[in-house]
């Protein structure tokens, strides 16, 4: 792991950072002071929270738990909890919690970069998180931090702002994706159990089937056609190294033969995306792998989404910066569905090294099939998928933010009666009948 390098993150960063996407989030935004020093006509922010970024601590204080819009939310470098929260007066606002800092901690990922914990698969934990130590990884806090600006922003200038709002005024919008991992490799488990039970007859059925059929999960058009009956566009992460990791982590089960090549260039024309699965190893090498699988896709690759999810935040950002993607969607919990930076729209990702921000889109990972039922994970039996994730899709709504989906296309096999067919068709109905504009990764970065 490199160690951590950063500019020093002043004042005057922080809200540079958090007011450009300040403004991104909403339409129109007037021109209005914001800022940390007194100011008679415009917003002033208490300043909580200069000296926890001078030095390179992972975790701020416990926050504040105050009520705002419905919900009990935690608020970071909230030092006067005594003191409200939002003060209103002729031509000025006053917010007694350092909303532009904690705002900034969540959004740009300070505490992973910062922390050395990291699992077995090199990832940053939800465990280490905290979302996780304050339970509210569902909850996309720096939207209700940008609630209360917002509030103060309309005082002031006696202009409502709206949520910025999708192509035919879609409140939200929704962005489904497929890592494609296996190709063929349906029989495999299957036929492991014939073995393992004496089955021999079973065995040699389902080996013959292997050789001289289809295999189930080889489906990309039928995850393509599913996803179309909902008014919906897929976009295919495509993973173009088989052989496995240095750590033995498999990758794909499949090469990019000249027979591959054709299939994606139809789905491509027929309306879906093609973007870069990175294998294992690519989110830190130093990019001359991901370059190498950058050519191997040529010219189909849109955007980019790191193999088991891995991103080392001290390396990641610059190589896929430097490789050119217009966007990444990596950043999720592999554990837990939810907010990994807090946010439930698009966003770009900090630069510690230079204090600015990188020039590639992030669009958030918010659920995984994996993550619903996998053993090391949440464990949900069918039923109660689409109830747990409800209340996350309304907050998404409700900030006009992007719902995005992760359905493996081997989890489309009819087999799966946990995270299968059923349950993803479950999400997109509702998603549908929330008016959410289904959109791929380019179309997002078009639009905003």
């Amino acid at each position: 792991m490199p160690p951590p390098v950063a500019a020093l993150v002043s004042d005057e960063t922080r809200l540079a950072y958090v007011l450009r996407h300040f403004r991104l989030a909403f339409e129109a935004v007037p021109d209005v002071a914001i800022g940390y020093a007194p100011t008679p006509l415009g917003v002033m922010v208490a300043n909580h929270a200069s000296g926890f970024f001078r030095v390179a601590t992972p975790y701020p204080p416990a926050p504040n738990i105050r009520e705002w819009a419905g919900r009990r939310v935690p608020f970071f470098f909230d030092s006067r909890p005594q003191a409200s929260l939002l003060e209103l007066a002729t031509g000025r606002a006053t917010i007694g919690a350092d909303v532009i800092s904690a705002a900034f901690y969540l959004l740009s990922g300070w505490q992973e970069y910062f922390s050395d914990a990291r699992d077995r698969h090199g990832r940053f934990p939800y465990a280490g998180s905290v979302q996780q130590q304050y339970g509210f990884v569902a909850l996309p806090v720096v939207n209700y931090y940008f609630d209360v600006l917002k509030t103060a922003v309309e005082h002031v200038t006696s202009v409502a702002l709206r949520p910025r709002r999708w192509a035919a005024d879609a409140p939200f919008a929704a962005f489904i994706t497929h890592d494609i991992d296996n190709l063929r490799s349906a029989w495999k488990a299957p036929a492991k159990a014939a073995l393992r039970q004496g089955q021999l007859l079973k065995f040699g059925q389902l080996a013959w089937q292997h050789f001289t059929r289809p295999d189930t999960w080889d489906n990309l058009e039928a995850v393509a056609a599913a996803v179309a009956g909902f008014g919906a566009r897929s976009t295919f992460f495509i993973l173009p190294e088989h052989q496995p990791g240095a750590d033995g982590t498999p990758n794909a089960d499949y090469q990019i033969a000249a027979s591959l090549r054709e299939r994606l260039r139809r789905l491509k024309q027929a309306g879906a995306e093609i973007s870069l699965h990175g294998s294992i190893g690519t989110a830190a090498d130093g990019g001359a792998r991901l370059g190498r699988e950058i050519e191997a896709l040529r010219p189909d690759i849109a955007g980019l989404r790191f193999h088991y999810l891995r991103w080392e935040p001290r390396a990641t950002p610059a190589l896929v910066a430097a490789a050119g993607f217009r966007y990444d969607s990596t950043l999720g919990f592999a554990e837990h569905f939810g907010f990994r930076n807090s946010y439930c729209q698009p966003f770009y990702p900090f630069n510690f090294a230079t204090g600015g921000a990188h020039n590639f889109l992030e669009i958030p990972l918010n659920v995984m099939d994996t993550t619903l039922h996998h053993p090391n994970y949440l464990q949900l039996r069918a039923e109660e998928i689409l109830p747990a994730l409800q209340p996350m899709f309304a907050e998404i709504e409700k900030f006009g933010g992007v719902a995005t989906v992760l359905w493996h296309n081997d989890h489309f096999d009819p087999a799966n009666t946990v995270t299968g067919p059923v349950q993803f068709a479950e999400i997109m109905q509702h998603l549908r009948a929330r008016g959410a504009a289904f959109r791929t990764g380019s179309q997002i970065v078009a639009e905003l």
